[in-house]
C-alpha cells in the first residue's frame, strides 16, 4: 500500500507542474508591463521641479559686498547651509520636463563677515547695463489716451460726471 500511495503522488506531480508554470507566467505578466509605462507616448508626464528655481537674471543681480539679507531677498532661502561652513550657501535646482532627462543646476555662494565674496557653480555672473550718474537722461513718456477711468464711469451714473 505504501508503494501505491507514492505512485499516486508521483502521478499527480507532472500534471500539476504545467498549470503552476502557466499561472506564474500570467501573474508576472502585469508586473513586467509596468516597466514599459514610462515609454508610452500617449501618456501625459508631469514636469518635476525640485529645489530653488535659480535663473541667470537672479545671478546677474548679485554684487560683491551684498549682505546675507540682500542675497536672500534676491535668491530666496538657500536649499542647504553647511553646518561646517556657515559662510557657504548652496542653491540646487532640478527639473525633469515631461519624463525627459533630468536637468540639474547648482550655485554656491561664499560669504566673508556677512558679505558676498564669490560664487561658483553652473551660473556665471553677468554684466548688467548701468547708467552713468554724470549724464543727464531725458525720457519722453507719451500720455496714455483713455476715454474715462472706472471712477469716472461710477460718478457718471450718479450724474456727477
Amino acid at each position: 500500500m505504501r508503494y501505491g500511495a507514492a505512485q499516486t503522488r508521483l502521478r499527480f506531480l507532472p500534471v500539476m507542474q504545467p498549470h503552476r508554470t502557466i499561472i506564474s507566467l500570467i501573474a508576472t505578466l502585469p508586473l513586467a508591463a509596468c516597466t514599459y509605462v514610462d515609454r508610452m507616448p500617449f501618456l501625459y508626464h508631469l514636469d518635476i521641479h525640485q529645489g530653488n528655481i535659480v535663473s541667470q537674471e537672479m545671478v546677474d543681480q548679485l554684487k560683491p559686498g551684498m549682505n546675507k539679507r540682500q542675497v536672500t531677498f534676491i535668491m530666496g532661502t538657500p536649499l542647504t547651509v553647511s553646518p561646517f561652513h556657515d559662510n557657504r550657501w548652496d542653491y540646487i535646482y532640478s527639473n525633469q520636463p515631461g519624463g525627459e532627462e533630468r536637468l540639474q543646476r547648482r550655485i554656491s555662494l561664499m560669504f566673508d563677515q556677512d558679505e558676498l565674496v564669490g560664487l561658483q557653480g553652473d551660473f556665471k555672473p553677468g554684466e548688467l547695463p548701468s547708467l552713468d550718474a554724470t549724464k543727464d537722461v531725458n525720457l519722453d513718456i507719451p500720455k496714455i489716451e483713455r476715454d474715462q477711468s472706472l471712477w469716472g464711469h461710477i460718478k457718471s451714473w450718479f450724474g456727477n460726471g
